[in-house]
């Protein structure tokens, strides 16, 4: 055992490490799909553990065996001489970020018809894993992707379960259920006709193996139709989100009992009815009598961006979301996004940005529980960016607080998809599901952007900055 008596002895230890950076190399090797089994030891970076406590200076996480074994300081908890030491001297150590609104089966770009059309065969071998790397790499180790064919989204969650490719912690919804299938989406978009009808389906998708069941256009759905839906979902101890676009579908939404909203919606209007934040208030006083807090996922960075997209579209030409993707891909996206300015699909954004703070508001003093989701893939959102540029706009526009909006891309998506004893925050027992970044995110959230260390199940993913797999 590596007995580390005080703080100053092994600071210095770790400065003379840090100083050999030549020999670094040699010392913390990255690890391989062989060495995936050897212990490993994360020492000195400032633990935000999710929960939201005191961060822990000079933190020591002890990984075996894909888990978290033991969390200390380097004062209480020594490094066996067995443990492979990476430094985390300098950096914010966190839980993997969460995504809680990604469609992999998009990537950006502008024309739904043309992309369907094109690369819906392109899903599974190319599209899918591409924008599950581009997660991965970006921070997230665990993602809701809400709305792809079924098989797609069943093979692709597999694959990655079974370590054949690299990407977060999936847990897919598959196709819409809705009232009718708009005409050319029925792959991902399914009508529902009756009550018989909606039991069918919602089984259909547990049988498969989703995690969630996804609502749209639910207030035009017979009441039966769509209370049959949620209570079979329940049934099969299934997550029920719902959109939030319109009025009617909030209020339908709660007399049905969804567990989470998405979007903030109600398109142009400057904010949400009175009776709608009534409803919402009554149905948050009641929490765990309820079965539990109500989850909303506003997914706001692309409105509040938008704008900004187009006075500097450079962040269009960030590579990151080149990753895994055939060139002629690649010029298409780019192609598509020439004249984001003109783009039909945003021509309304710049009128529904003034009214977002208002709705952020209210939707606060609510009651709600806020959940980081971009709706990463839609046209000029890209998975490698949109999640830290939700946290962003959270933090230095909404006025949220840096640790409460952390605790909304780790802590509270796994309480809500049921997996808070194995991810979420570190902590022993749990999955080495862990980020590192350089600084202080508490101060300045957008070094999110340039996260450092990715570990998924004890495997590193990235380091320094860059991929293991590019080393």
């Amino acid at each position: 055992m590596l007995n580390i008596t005080t703080t100053g002895l092994y600071r210095s230890a770790l400065s003379i490490f840090n100083c050999l950076s030549f020999l670094s190399v040699l010392i913390v090797p990255i690890a391989t799909a062989a060495e995936q089994s050897e212990p490993t030891a994360l020492v000195g970076g400032r633990l935000i553990d999710g929960f939201g406590n005191q961060p822990l200076a000079n933190s020591v996480i002890l990984v075996k065996n894909g888990l978290i074994e033991k969390v200390g300081t380097v004062d209480t908890l020594p490094v066996p001489t067995e443990y492979k030491i990476v430094s985390t001297e300098g950096m914010d150590v966190l839980p993997g970020l969460w995504e809680n609104h990604a469609h992999l089966m998009l990537n950006g770009h502008a024309n739904y018809k043309h992309w369907h059309k094109e690369y819906t065969p392109k899903l599974t071998n190319e599209i899918m894993p591409a924008s599950a790397e581009q997660l991965l790499l970006a921070g997230i180790t665990s993602a809701r992707d809400l709305g792809a064919p079924l098989k797609d989204s069943i093979t692709i969650k597999n694959k990655i379960d079974n370590g054949e490719i690299p990407g977060p912690r999936l847990f897919v919804s598959g196709p819409f259920l809705q009232h009718e299938a708009y005409p050319g989406t029925e792959l991902y978009r399914w009508g529902v006709k009756n009550v018989e009808d909606a039991k069918k389906k919602v089984n259909k998708l547990a049988d498969a193996g989703v995690d969630i069941i996804k609502l749209i256009d639910h207030d035009i759905m017979k009441i039966e139709v769509a209370q049959a839906i949620v209570d079979q979902a329940h049934k099969r101890n299934l997550v029920v989100v719902a959109h939030s676009h319109k009025p009617d579908e909030i209020r339908r939404g709660l007399e049905i009992g969804v567990d989470n909203f998405e979007h903030t919606g109600l398109t142009t209007a400057p904010e949400f009815p009175n009776d709608v934040i009534t409803l919402l208030r009554e149905r948050t006083a009641k929490g765990r009598i309820a079965g539990g807090p109500l989850y909303w996922t506003p997914t706001v960075e692309g409105l509040w961006n938008y704008d900004l997209t187009v006075a500097n579209p450079e962040r269009l030409d960030n590579t990151c979301w080149h990753r895994g993707l055939e060139q002629s891909t690649i010029d298409d996206i780019r192609g598509s996004l020439k004249n984001v300015g003109e783009l039909e699909y945003m021509q309304l954004t710049p009128m529904r940005k003034p009214t977002l703070k208002r709705k952020i508001q209210q939707l606060k003093e609510s009651g709600v529980v806020l959940l980081i989701g971009t709706d990463s893939g839609i046209p000029t959102k890209f998975h490698c960016q949109s999640t830290w540029n939700e946290l962003a706009v959270w933090v230095n526009e909404m006025e949220i607080p840096a640790m409460d909006t952390i605790r909304a891309a780790t802590y509270w998506p796994s309480v809500l998809m049921k997996v808070n004893d194995k991810v979420g925050t570190v902590s022993e027992g749990k999955y080495a599901d862990i980020i590192a970044v350089k600084g202080d995110v508490l101060r300045y959230i957008n070094l999110l952007q340039h996260v450092d260390l990715v570990m998924k199940n004890g495997k590193v993913y990235k380091q320094d900055g860059k991929a293991t797999a590019d080393k």
